[in-house]
């Protein structure tokens, strides 16, 4: 389970590397920053969204884990450390190529992450519910 806080502590990165970015593109500008590297600064923000809720939710799911001394599966822990980083890297490039929705491998490859995503988080829940006593 330890995968959950050491993707969750690379996603923090992430989140601290786009906010720095973020305000280089729109308060502090930096010449090349806004309209040149960062094409949708909206898009860079959901990105970032993106990035500490699924860090948030790492560290939430190993938290609540630990307490109730349940073991959530290796497999699935990846599987949402893998989609904690692939979701929000969808927004992420396309902040940076604004036409980056119109190929077809970013369709599969958004089907993909949405996919392992959801298989791991239903996985971690469904461990949370078979461990629950009324």
């Amino acid at each position: 389970m330890e995968i959950l806080l050491l993707g969750a502590a690379a996603m923090i990165f992430a989140v601290l590397s786009m906010a720095w970015l973020g305000t280089f593109a729109r308060w502090f500008v930096i010449k090349g920053v806004d309209g040149g590297l960062v094409k949708d600064y909206g898009v860079l923000i959901k990105a970032h969204i993106d990035f500490v809720l699924m860090s948030l939710y790492c560290l939430a799911i190993y938290a609540a884990a630990k307490t109730a001394g349940i073991t959530i599966p290796t497999t699935a822990c990846w599987l949402i450390v893998i989609g904690g980083f692939t979701n929000p890297s969808i927004f992420l490039i396309a902040a940076f190529k604004t036409d980056f929705w119109e190929a077809l491998w970013v369709k599969i490859y958004t089907l993909l992450s949405f996919i392992v995503t959801t298989v791991g988080f239903i996985w971690a829940a469904l461990v949370f519910l078979q461990n629950v006593t009324l």
